[in-house]
């Protein structure tokens, strides 16, 4: 179970007593130095054994060359992270004592640390007296203030200064940096009943994979997973705006995979390249909003939510607080001095000798005043520890971009690519291939195409329709080049059976020469069986007055020495050609109506067109590159109401307006394409999927 980036880094899964091994492989591969880490998972909380429960696997981390992409993920501090000196508490009347074993515990309790105002060795600028709450203080002895007279000052204009016997002390929050990186043991990656569902007997915890994604990648970065399985890779780098390649050999494993990536909802994220995302970021850096123009770029990655790091000195430097001081102390000193003089004092009460508590004793009159006066303090506090915040370095969260809850997100534009039928070849201990169809015996040799004509004399041809199916009355071997069987139809017509390769794709070329033969034969209708057609074959329909219809023989087939030969089931199925029209739009543009799929019926013989009802969905590639299949267009026709499925399965409310632009038999106005093709893709409600190649 392995994982490859863009960016640089390598990622294998594997059993822990498997380590050591993979460790020397992976240093011949990719060399010693380029050894990054070893990561421990758990993966089960409880594993049955004889001796000691096996629950961690590890991941193997290597680069690819010197180059590696790193971005550091963090998790909030506990207990055991070192943590432990915060364990002071601030009370309501200012003082500070240790925390009680509940405090202590408690999530909603503000922990502080406190630390050496000074620090090692005397200096003249440093030696300097500071006066704090009426008294003054200087360094100890060979010992000078950490900070300038003018930054000491605002530490304690900010409340981080407080007294200790004889001593200055400084205030650190357990918030002023509440994260530490992430370190290479994870114990939060078990599969539980609470968490993920398994679909597949190897499937990893999405967590995991994330983890790996988000350490060594960024927004629009390529990642591969030569393993698919059920498809995680793919769902986690879909999920987190990541382009992907996956591959598997197993049709299980990709049908898994397409179903989990195409049936999800993902969040959306707010880009950094927006117009929201620099509204999210002024907001978050307290300035004002860029005005540089905006394109969308997701590589210009997403906005995160991120922690400060704020430290002694960055408060000591950010003038910010004297301002913010001075904006209140126009509203505090007259509060000051009308406490001051309503509790019977002769001279006006410093800030800090005023209580948090009004004493019982004072006169009424006081209250409204004392109250007034803490609020205000209360406000000027908030606005510089949001100053610090604002001014502070951050910590970036990867994992916790803003989300924009409005908009849910379905994947994007994929393709599934096939080389398929392919053909596992095993190597030998000298690194040669072992070709096993020439090992076996000729008395053993499975005639290929003999078990499918006994399967295709079975089972017949289903299209579209049941009514539609293509029976035969008798199915004959033929000793032709291509053509390998003559077929008579229930309906009367005399059939040419041409079969593709087990392992490989039928061309158009193929075709033709297949036609020809039949023609040659006088055969009145061509029948073609193959696991895979070339795009092109599209364009044949057919030779002269001889129907051409391809045949798309089921995967199962290639079990066909094992499958239970019943006749049922769908193993040769003719979904026939779009039936399409290309129509010319405004401003130079074109657009595409589906008709239909054209279906051969055995009864009458001809060609015709059935109705757009008889399609599930179909999809434009408006620019095709006459290699792979982007999915451009995408349209909905199937019957029992796609829009209450779409609704279901996505869990949200669906604009009307904008399904109505989705479920049409006509699409949207597009360019002419660069490369003078388009291609469509019909699929019908059986699954079954045929592709047309257009000149535009």
């Amino acid at each position: 179970r392995d994982l490859l980036t863009e960016s640089g880094s390598v990622f294998v899964q594997i059993g822990d007593e498997n380590v050591h091994r993979v460790r020397v492989l992976m240093d011949e591969v990719f060399g010693e130095d380029n050894f990054i880490a070893q990561i421990v998972f758990q993966t089960t909380t409880s594993r049955g054994s004889d001796t000691v429960d096996q629950i961690f696997d590890s991941l193997i981390w290597y680069s690819k060359s010197n180059t590696l992409k790193v971005r550091k993920l963090f998790q909030y501090k506990g207990n055991a992270d070192g943590i432990g000196q915060f364990d002071f508490v601030l009370t309501d009347d200012g003082s500070i004592r240790k925390a009680t074993s509940s405090e202590y515990e408690s999530t909603r309790t503000r922990r502080l640390a406190h630390t050496d105002t000074t620090s090692q060795g005397a200096t003249e600028s440093g030696s300097y007296s500071l006066v704090f709450q009426g008294q003054s203080y200087i360094p100890p002895k060979n010992r000078h203030w950490s900070q300038t007279h003018e930054g000491m000052k605002r530490l304690s204009l900010s409340s981080r200064l407080f007294r200790s016997g004889n001593r200055l002390r400084a205030i650190r929050w357990l918030d002023d940096n509440p994260v530490v990186a992430r370190p290479n043991i994870w114990t939060d990656t078990t599969f539980s009943g609470f968490g993920e569902t398994k679909t597949y007997v190897v499937q990893t915890l999405p967590e995991v994979i994330q983890r790996c994604i988000l350490m060594t990648t960024d927004p629009g970065d390529i990642v591969l997973d030569p393993t698919c399985g059920s498809g995680t890779t793919a769902y986690v780098a879909e999920q987190w705006g990541r382009r992907w390649i996956t591959i598997d050999t197993s049709r299980v494993a990709l049908a898994l995979a397409r179903a989990r990536i195409m049936g999800a909802r993902y969040p959306y994220y707010i880009l950094a390249d927006s117009r929201e995302g620099q509204r999210k970021e002024a907001e978050i850096s307290r300035t004002a909003p860029a005005k540089a123009p905006t394109y969308h770029d997701i590589r210009q990655g997403f906005v995160y939510q991120r922690v400060p790091h704020i430290t002694l000195r960055a408060i000591a430097n950010n003038t910010e607080i004297d301002t913010i001081w001075q904006a209140y102390e126009r509203d505090l000193a007259p509060l000051r001095q009308k406490l001051s003089a309503a509790s019977g004092q002769t001279r006006t009460w410093e800030e800090w000798e005023i209580p948090r508590q009004r004493p019982q004793d004072w006169p009424a009159d006081t209250e409204p005043l004392h109250t007034a006066f803490w609020q205000q303090r209360r406000r000027r506090q908030q606005e510089i520890d949001a100053a610090i915040a604002a001014k502070a370095d951050y910590e970036y969260l990867y994992d916790k971009p803003y989300e924009d809850r409005k908009t849910v997100r379905v994947a994007g534009p994929f393709t599934v690519e096939s080389i398929s039928p392919h053909r596992v070849l095993d190597v030998d201990e000298n690194g040669e291939f072992i070709d096993r169809v020439a090992e076996t015996k000729d008395g053993d040799k499975i005639d290929f195409a003999r078990v499918i004509l006994e399967n295709l004399r079975t089972a017949g041809v289903q299209q579209a329709h049941k009514e539609d199916r293509i029976n035969f009355s008798s199915l004959a071997p033929w000793p032709g080049d291509l053509i390998c069987a003559e077929a008579h139809l229930e309906s009367g017509e005399r059939a040419a059976i041409f079969i593709g390769p087990e392992f490989g794709t039928v061309s158009r070329p193929d075709l033709v020469q297949a036609a020809r033969e039949a023609a040659e034969g006088a055969f009145e209708l061509l029948i073609t069986c193959a696991f895979n057609y070339d795009a092109h074959t599209t364009e044949f329909e057919k030779l002269g007055r001889l129907p051409v219809l391809k045949a798309r023989m089921n995967a199962d087939l290639h079990m066909a020495d094992t499958l239970k030969n019943t006749g049922k089931g769908n193993l040769f199925v003719i979904f026939g050609e779009p039936d399409i029209d290309i129509l010319n739009a405004e401003d130079g543009q074109v657009q595409v109506r589906v008709k239909g799929v054209d279906v051969f019926h055995p009864n009458s013989g001809v060609i015709r067109s059935d109705e757009p009802d008889t399609i599930a969905c179909w999809f434009i590639d408006s620019d095709y590159n006459e290699e792979s299949f982007f999915v451009r267009h995408a349209y909905f026709l199937g019957a029992n109401d796609p829009y209450k499925a779409l609704k279901t399965t996505l869990k949200a409310e669906i604009n009307e307006g904008a399904w109505a632009t989705l479920h049409s038999d006509i699409s949207r106005p597009f360019d002419r394409p660069a490369s003078g093709r388009i291609a469509v893709k019909v699929i019908n409600h059986l699954g079954d999927e045929v592709m047309k190649v257009f000149r535009v």
